[in-house]
């Protein structure tokens, strides 16, 4: 199917990749996929999004299979907002392409490895890290030994406004950013469950009882509320991507029911300390060893503007750690070696 008869079926307030921005330096077109496609398997080619695969969701190397990694994350966030971008006629090549790059900028270990970072730069006098604006520079810088990915604007404005301030420019992006929540939510639940974290029991009972009492019939509410509330909104003249606000509270009573039980105990569980000692002695190895990083920042006269720059290269290389990496890591720099093992 042609760009121009794909994009002809797409509703009046869907982005259409002829009304793009572009790309940061021109490209020729292909003439079999749309510009949004391109970008949605420039990412699934990364190496940055093969990295998902060992980056944690919620729980640090959890013995068994069936536990969300930041990729099965990834994966469920895509699928969700695809459905919903293709119920409202939106453009689901764009939807499916910033889905997939979302959370390329999370680090080792989860939202403890963000947190962790977070704390260190700010203590060092740096601003702070927001894995949304990390995931952002992955595909604008880090990939393609520095050259980036090149994507369309919609979709990097999408990567960069998944979660923080702001939002999204289009539609496509604000679906994501919902798709985001219901995935998680209800998978992180499901994880917890699973670990033995909570007990079924312990769930908040209003919402369970309006949305369902298992992360299934949950999704199914959740997306069905956020088209025909959307859908509404569209016909009013008005788009948006939006909930009901009955639902949309109920939601959020099971994710601040999260953010209240089940992630602390996570973290507890994991050892946050562990986690925050690792992250530390690794950035401070690097800042204290720049030849140790794979790709050492040029040195200039400039001596402030050096360790600025230090401090960026070693965040990007600690930040884009896979659990496993980050501990072979640490334990080669600070752990004796076995005489065997010479």
């Amino acid at each position: 199917m042609s760009t121009d008869l794909y994009e002809a079926g797409l509703s009046e307030w869907a982005q259409r990749s002829t009304a793009s921005r572009g790309r940061e330096y021109s490209e020729e077109p292909c003439t079999i996929r749309t510009p949004y496609q391109r970008d949605r398997d420039r990412i699934v080619h990364s190496k940055s999004f093969r990295r998902l695969k060992h980056k944690t969701q919620v729980f640090i190397a959890p013995e068994g299979d069936h536990y969300r990694t930041r990729l099965t994350h990834t994966l469920e966030v895509s699928g969700i907002a695809r459905t919903a971008a293709r119920a409202l006629r939106l453009n689901e090549d764009l939807t499916e392409a910033v889905a997939l790059g979302h959370d390329l900028g999370h680090t080792p270990f989860g939202h403890a490895g963000e947190g962790a970072i977070d704390e260190i730069l700010r203590g060092l006098g740096a601003d702070g890290f927001r894995h949304n604006e990390q995931s952002a520079r992955v595909v604008e810088v880090l990939e393609n030994d520095g050259r980036g990915l090149n994507l369309t604007w919609e979709v990097r404005d999408g990567i960069r406004h998944h979660s923080g301030n702001g939002q999204p420019a289009t539609l496509e992006g604000r679906i994501v950013h919902l798709a985001d929540r219901i995935a998680y939510v209800n998978h992180d639940i499901d994880d917890a469950l699973r670990a033995g974290l909570i007990v079924a029991d312990d769930l908040p009972r209003g919402p369970v009882e309006m949305l369902g009492g298992t992360g299934s019939e949950r999704i199914d509410a959740l997306v069905h509320d956020l088209v025909d509330s959307s859908s509404d909104s569209m016909a009013a003249g008005t788009p948006e991507i939006t909930q009901t606000p009955v639902i949309g509270t109920a939601m959020e009573e099971l994710r601040s029911f999260l953010f209240a039980t089940v992630y602390p105990r996570a973290l507890e569980e994991a050892g946050w300390d562990k986690v925050r000692r690792l992250i530390a002695q690794l950035m401070e190895h690097y800042l204290d060893h720049p030849e140790d990083l794979p790709a050492p920042p040029r040195v200039t006269s400039d001596a402030g503007a050096d360790r600025t720059e230090l401090l960026r290269v070693v965040t990007d290389h600690v930040a884009g750690m896979t659990d496993r990496y980050a501990q072979r890591v640490y334990l080669d720099l600070f752990m004796p070696t076995c005489w065997g093992n010479l």
